[in-house]
């Protein structure tokens, strides 16, 4: 049964299962369908506790489905993910697309970030060669997110950023470039930030907080 309240649930494409109630007992209205245009579950989780305050059902990208990132900005990319998943699957569907850019190399990796180097470490380790003993360290991490209808047409967007330092090693373990970025606020790189600091400092976690409104609002929540 899908969850209720600020509990959330998210799971592969299929169909929901079938709900008794007892007797007498009106059945509850189902929660809006909301699909994460993702197959990384740990994005998808991450999300969807960012959007807690929204009551929905949340949905990882159906097993199979990749699209291309062939935008040339992070809201081309949100856009595009969010416009195909929704139009394949018939539901709600939210994409983000985020990379980060560092003052010093010109705004690079950027939109490219993950296509920097074949793995996470390849890619850190090219950063940090590019930056060299530079001492302007300063970067950002930016996210922009996409929700589109149904119909597949994209009707809201959000985006936030989230300021930084570039470390000369790592500090913490996790994916990307998160141990190398350095969060004032936080006192920690955002390999080591919790939660609750990612959903307030983190720029996914700006972008939720912005679209959540206008997301509560189209889904006849507010």
């Amino acid at each position: 049964m899908p969850s209720r309240g600020n509990t959330r649930s998210y799971q592969a494409w299929t169909s929901l299962p079938l709900v008794r109630h007892a007797p007498g007992a009106l059945p509850l209205p189902p929660l809006p369908v909301l699909v994460i245009a993702s197959g990384n579950r740990h994005k998808v989780a991450e999300i969807s506790a960012m959007l807690a305050s929204v009551k929905l059902e949340v949905r990882a990208l159906p097993r199979g489905l990749e699209i291309e990132e062939t935008g040339d900005s992070y809201a081309a990319n949100a856009r595009l993910k969010a416009e195909t998943v929704a139009s394949l699957t018939g539901q709600w569907a939210l994409a983000d697309d985020s990379g980060l850019e560092v003052d010093s190399l010109g705004g690079r990796p950027g939109i490219y970030s993950a296509r920097y180097a074949p793995t996470d470490h390849e890619r850190i380790d090219r950063l940090l060669h590019e930056l060299g003993d530079s001492l302007y360290r300063v970067g950002q991490f930016v996210s922009a997110m996409a929700l589109a209808d149904p119909s597949g047409t994209t009707v809201l967007e959000s985006q936030g950023i989230c300021r930084g330092l570039i470390l000369r090693e790592a500090l913490g373990h996790g994916p990307g470039y998160d141990p190398i970025f350095y969060v004032r606020e936080a006192g920690a790189s955002y390999a080591q930030m919790g939660d609750h600091q990612r959903s307030r400092l983190g720029s996914r976690g700006k972008a939720a907080a912005a679209l959540a409104p206008g997301l509560r609002h189209l889904l006849g929540l507010d």
